[in-house]
């Protein structure tokens, strides 16, 4: 669908997302580019494509639906043969009790597709719908990564998979785009992505290779294939990040884009020498991925608020501190997308860059070069930047020069290594960074961790024992009526703040006036699960995060080196809620579960 520019204009005046002068700059930008308007105004995230195709179809009188691949029937798709719905770009998705076919279209201007659909299907009641949903929806033709695997691979070699530990050499015609190999390693990523996984791991065993994917941060495994096939796979994705194929002894690192369902996806391959031979992760980032906003990422309340006052300002620091995992890149991204305007110059140095902002310069670290964080950082201080992001501070010298940035007018985000977000002070004052300088450029220090989401159509509520009760109080010090009272006031809080507002189609939440009665009606993921979450009980993840404000207290306690634990104190008493809390209150409201909350925050 190509929408003219000067319809993408009247929406973004209707939209009220731009004013006239970043109009202006979005006209010139497109005519310097070269870049159709609507391209830019998608990329820049001033709206997303759903938006967009919303006001189309309001603009043109068509009908706007949104498409989920999982609630049309089979039947009804296969009325359009796939050839036909691919070379149109049309998804046949319903039909009423009169025969009237329902048929989604990216294009419904095209009038050559309209009348063919008509001859193929009969008469029909066109709707336009997002170019990705139609997309997502045209690859529901194809049968489970089994099936297809089995195709590409006969049938003879995956049942011996366990049998031999026979590896065949690479053969030519194994690397070339229509082979079976290349097939293969295109189903594995195929399916990765649709299964939301974040990360592809390709394992070698004794006699067999095992294919795992990360999917809410759990790996699962998928399927075997056989050993024999490990070293041509390798060598087809290595050649896909432009790496060494001769080279077996050595771990290498690359990265390959590919495009799927109408986006587009970075791979970023890193390879192991192992005792079986050669191990293969592949991280998997959405490039056509829209920055979370705030609430969508979990904050909420205090959080939300001192974060929005925080990235505001016009310099000093904002940490982000967890595990590895933890979604700290996610956070920064989506803040980064935010301060991301014409006017504002931001640079990053990241190792590596996972993703990829328009507009911002982004630098890789790369030792070899004798590019450092810190010397990275010190380039940076010279190309007149308003923001800077520092993808982790590693040593005194990335500190001593992160924190001199913020002192002289930059706005400066960084990534630290700590439990939790009151440790970061102190661990700065390990690295030699003096008292006085850490309570005057530090804004805030946001902790977090990633728990996994209950699935809203399939979640149950359930009354827990008396012996689970006493865990609970146990696990999460709720010792007294004034625990029960804080916890409903923030669970009311959190209502008002729709923390738990169930999506489209899901059950919703209700308010429960209770204290400590709350604990009597908690969520559990469904035994089975549904189609909706693969029979998992979860679908997707959310943060749950402390927000520590450097207020006047906790500076007073870092001059006079007081402890983490004590920093801790004096940021709840100002407002914060910890971690913890953070999830039970997230749990109450049916967001993910008390034992979640607890499997991720035991670290603490």
């Amino acid at each position: 669908m190509r929408i003219s520019d000067k319809l993408v204009e009247d929406f973004l005046k209707k939209s009220g997302k731009v004013n006239a002068d970043q109009l202006g700059q979005l006209v010139e930008q497109e005519k310097t580019e070269k870049r159709p308007l609507q391209d830019l105004v998608v990329n820049g995230n001033i709206l997303s494509e759903k938006e967009l195709t919303r006001l189309y179809a309001e603009a043109v009188d068509v009908p706007f639906v949104e498409l989920n691949p999982k609630d049309i029937k089979k039947e009804l798709l296969t009325a359009l043969p796939e050839r036909i719905a691919r070379q149109y770009n049309a998804i046949a998705f319903d039909t009423d009790e009169d025969g009237v076919r329902y048929v989604a279209m990216a294009d419904p201007d095209d009038v050559q597709a309209l009348n063919f659909l008509q001859k193929q299907l009969g008469t029909l009641k066109v709707y336009i719908a997002p170019e990705s949903q139609i997309k997502a929806a045209l690859d529901t033709y194809r049968g489970n990564i089994e099936g297809e695997l089995t195709k590409v691979i006969s049938s003879d070699e995956l049942e011996a998979a366990e049998e031999t530990g026979e590896e065949e050499e690479v053969d030519a015609n194994d690397l070339k785009e229509d082979s079976a190999i290349a097939q293969t390693v295109n189903l594995i990523i195929e399916y990765g992505i649709k299964a939301g996984a974040s990360d592809i791991h390709i394992e070698p065993r004794e006699g067999f290779i095992i294919v795992r994917y990360r999917i809410d941060g759990l790996l699962r495994e998928a399927n075997k294939l056989p050993r024999r096939v490990l070293s041509a796979l390798v060598s087809r994705i290595k050649i896909l990040a432009n790496l060494k194929i001769d080279e077996h002894r050595a771990p290498q690192d690359g990265r390959f884009k590919i495009e799927v369902s109408g986006q587009v996806y970075a791979l970023r391959v890193s390879t192991l020498p192992v005792v079986d031979g050669e191990k293969v992760v592949m991280r998997i980032l959405n490039e056509s991925t829209k920055a979370a906003s705030f609430e969508e990422l979990g904050f909420w309340g205090h959080a939300l608020g001192t974060l929005k006052q925080s990235i505001v300002q016009s310099n000093g620091m904002i940490l982000v501190t967890g595990p590895t995992g933890s979604g700290k890149s996610t956070t920064l991204f989506s803040i980064l997308s935010m301060l991301n305007t014409p006017s504002v110059n931001i640079s990053t140095i990241e190792d590596p860059v996972e993703y990829r902002i328009p507009g911002v310069n982004q630098t890789q670290v790369n030792p070899i070069a004798g590019m450092s964080f810190a010397n990275g950082l010190r380039s940076l201080l010279r190309q007149d930047p308003n923001v800077i992001m520092v993808g982790e501070i590693r040593d005194s010298e990335t500190a001593d020069l992160a924190v001199q940035a913020a002192l002289t007018g930059h706005l400066v985000f960084s990534t630290l290594h700590t439990s939790d977000a009151a440790t970061s002070l102190p661990r700065l004052l390990d690295m030699n960074i003096e008292p006085f300088l850490i309570a005057s450029t530090i804004r805030v220090v946001i902790g977090q961790r990633l728990v996994r989401k209950l699935c809203t159509e399939c979640r149950e509520q359930y009354a827990p024992d008396n012996g689970t009760i006493s865990r609970i109080k146990v696990a999460f010090n709720l010792n007294s009526d004034q625990d029960f009272a804080r916890i409903h006031e923030l669970e009311i809080q959190a209502l008002k703040d729709g923390v738990g507002t169930a999506a489209t189609g899901g059950k919703e939440v209700k308010d429960y006036s209770s204290s400590e009665r709350a604990i009597n009606r908690l969520f559990k993921a469904h035994e089975d699960g549904c189609n909706n979450c693969n029979h998992t009980g979860y679908k997707g993840r959310i943060g749950i995060y402390e927000v520590l404000e450097n207020s006047l207290e906790v500076q007073k306690a870092i001059l006079a080196n007081t402890s983490s634990e004590e920093l801790e104190q004096l940021a709840i008493k100002s407002g914060m809620i910890g971690l913890r809390l953070d999830g039970f209150v997230k749990a109450l409201r049916g967001q993910t579960t008390l034992e979640e909350v607890l499997r991720v925050s035991s670290s603490q």
